[in-house]
């Protein structure tokens, strides 16, 4: 059974059902510039909190290789989830400018305000891709599904042509749910990727 830390900061709370490590598969299916892109996929994800209001992502994918073994690696994401509020003077930053007066420690009550008329809460998704691209994506957390959009795609020079996404994540009998749609290699969005994972730790 899964218990919540004790620890946890008020404005995680709607999203505490992703805390953990999660891993299993996946399929990849996207069709760009004639090429049909096709297979399984092993994938490892993990939200973890250090105190602070946000959760800390990281993520590895591999195509799967036969017998179960490693294939060859896909893409890793490093990045924060958070609840959407105006930063104050009690934050940090930016960068490693401190808070400019003390701030008093947030409560449930805090946190309920920021719910949504749909009922939910709008978060603050960042991520950096090892391929050179980094996303800021927007969107909501709604009970046990999350549902983003990219705000903003910023990518290096050598990087691919990639220029918008979604996703969608989702708890269903105690597992992760996600699936992954991308503007890229001169396509329209469309659906790229999807997975069910299972709590590992």
């Amino acid at each position: 059974m899964f218990e919540l830390p004790t620890d946890l900061p008020a404005d995680l709370a709607p999203l505490s059902w992703l805390i953990g490590v999660w891993e299993g598969t996946g399929v990849i299916d996207y069709e760009a510039g004639g090429t049909r892109f096709t297979g399984e996929f092993a994938h490892r994800v993990s939200f973890s909190h250090d105190g602070e209001p946000y959760l800390n992502y990281a993520a590895n994918a591999w195509l799967a290789g036969a017998d179960g073994a490693q294939g060859t690696p896909l893409v890793a994401e490093t990045g924060f989830w958070r609840l959407a509020r105006p930063a104050t003077d009690g934050d940090a930053g930016p960068g490693l400018l401190p808070p400019r007066e003390a701030a008093p420690a947030r409560t449930v009550d805090d946190v309920e305000r920021l719910r949504t008329a749909e009922g939910g809460f709008d978060i603050e998704v960042a991520l950096v891709h090892s391929d050179g691209v980094s996303e800021v994506y927007l969107g909501q957390v709604n009970g046990p599904r999350i549902d983003i959009a990219t705000d903003m795609v910023v990518r290096t020079a050598g990087s691919k042509e990639y220029s918008a996404a979604t996703r969608m994540y989702g708890l269903v009998d105690g597992h992760l749910l996600w699936a992954w749609d991308i503007a890229a290699l001169g396509r329209d969005i469309a659906s790229h990727a999807s997975a069910r994972l299972a709590r590992a730790d």
